[in-house]
């Protein structure tokens, strides 16, 4: 069964990196998953996809693949751009402005 080895993003309603720093290792589901006519609920047959490991890192990742016999494919992560801000709230009043502050 396929495998892919990812670093999970920055959720996007939260400024903070928690959950980023490790990377996980989820299995790839090989049936489409089927929609409960009754509940209207999505399934799946494989038990498989339920599972995700994490790992330090990429390399300890890439080791239990092999180790188990996984063949896993590494999706490397985009770089963060860089926050650049000319400044925040406060510097709208400040005495040091480049031009006239107008309303």
């Amino acid at each position: 069964m396929p495998a892919r080895i990812y670093k999970p993003a920055r959720n996007a309603m939260q400024s903070g990196t928690a959950k980023t720093r490790h990377w996980v290792l989820e299995y790839v589901s090989e049936t489409a998953r089927a929609v409960d006519p009754l509940m209207g609920w999505t399934s799946n047959d494989d038990t498989q996809t339920q599972v995700r490991l994490r790992f330090d890192s990429k390399e300890a990742a890439l080791d239990y693949a092999q180790a188990h016999g996984i063949d896993a494919v590494v999706q490397e992560p985009k770089p963060r751009k860089p926050n650049i801000r000319p400044g925040g709230y406060g510097d709208n009043f400040a005495t040091n402005r480049r031009g006239a502050w107008t309303h």
